[in-house]
């Protein structure tokens, strides 16, 4: 059987996690200093927190810019739906942008369309390790004042001409969910450039305290700033990625080899629609869609038969979902390309232990049915 994904773990991080259980320090420890240091370095921030999740991250930077009920957030249709929940939790309304059919990010022209006096921020998606149109996102959001967040989830190691995503907006939120480019079990990070941001997404983390247990002279000296929450990450979590980010331009170069080893196996046939290949994505997946709808369910059914792990992100747009259908009643006929997309995308998997004989397993399998 050929997995969806496979963790990237080396003996080197079971020592450092054991050693971690031993402690008996199992939170805001050592490697949780070194996880961010690394991420810090990797992505070239000035600042990194590390979080329970990348919704916890969403949820906080919506907080830390204190977007609030009347307040109105953007996010693309198509998206994870803890996306547009993150913004929902703090009162704020949600408003979905369409989105460009070849690259799966946000469409700029339906983004400026939503824009009005109650526009606060937009969340942004680098759909499956590829960057959003940073530079002209940035010039509209300059000018309307609009903060950005930067969901990074899929996105680790993507940049956008040569600086790292996250690095935009206010906040980027990174994800290490089993499936993602590195792993915690569960687990994400923000990183941003901005010091007060900074400081006040470390509280809202860990209750609204103004001082985790590192910084205090004294046990219980600390004062409450915030209605925080409880989203630290374990320390032996932390150890799980630290390792992985060490060496993680292993990790990424071998998934721009996959897929540029998918590209070459398959850019000649009719009936489906590949990326083009880009030195600055990330790869977190290899999405293709397929032209014909009953297609995709011929060939997701084929693939699952021939014991192929795929996935599709995402397979309905976040408008249809049953919560915001109920709730605001969304024309769907705005979202067109995102339904499109929806209809057609399947991921394909990447990651460091793919080898050459899979990759051409799963390709010959597309080519049985496109040729």
């Amino acid at each position: 059987m050929i997995k969806f994904s496979k963790h990237n773990l080396n003996q080197k991080t079971y020592k450092d996690v054991i050693n971690v259980m031993k402690s008996g320090w199992l939170t805001h420890g050592k490697f949780t200093s070194l996880f961010e240091n690394e991420l810090k370095k990797f992505t070239k921030a000035k600042y990194c927190t590390l979080v329970s999740s990348c919704t916890a991250a969403l949820h906080i930077s919506c907080l830390a810019l204190g977007i609030k009920k009347g307040d109105e957030v953007i996010v693309p249709a198509m998206t994870h739906t803890a996306t547009a929940h993150s913004a929902e939790y703090t009162g704020a309304r949600v408003k979905f942008a369409d989105i460009d059919y070849k690259s799966g990010n946000i469409n700029i022209q339906s983004f400026k369309n939503l824009i009005n006096k109650k526009t606060k921020a937009i969340i942004l998606v680098h759909m499956a390790g590829r960057s959003c149109d940073m530079k002209e996102i940035v010039k509209i959001c300059k000018s309307k004042n609009i903060k950005i967040i930067e969901d990074c989830a899929h996105s680790l190691g993507t940049k956008y001409r040569k600086k790292h995503v996250g690095n935009f907006g206010v906040s980027g939120c990174f994800s290490f969910y089993p499936t993602k480019q590195i792993t915690t079990g569960e687990g994400g990070a923000i990183i941003t450039n901005d010091i007060k941001f900074y400081k006040k997404i470390k509280s809202l983390k860990q209750f609204g305290i103004d001082k985790d247990i590192t910084q205090r002279k004294r046990p219980g000296e600390y004062d409450v700033g915030y209605l925080g929450f409880n989203y630290r990450m374990t320390d032996f979590q932390a150890a799980m990625g630290y390792q992985q980010i060490l060496n993680y331009n292993i990790n990424l170069k071998k998934r721009q080899e996959i897929a540029k080893r998918y590209i070459k196996k398959l850019n000649h046939l009719n009936g489906i629609t590949l990326p083009r290949f880009n030195k600055n994505d990330s790869y977190f997946v290899f999405q293709i869609l397929i032209d014909k709808k009953i297609e995709k369910l011929r060939l997701m059914n084929i693939l699952k038969n021939s014991k192929i792990g795929i996935s599709v992100h995402y397979g309905k747009i976040l408008p249809e979902m049953s919560y915001y259908k109920k709730k605001y009643n969304f024309n769907s006929k705005k979202f067109i390309s995102a339904k499109n997309y929806a209809d057609r995308v399947i991921s394909l998997p990447v990651y460091p232990k793919l080898n050459n004989i899979e990759i051409d397993r799963i390709t010959k399998i597309l080519k049985n049915i496109f040729t």
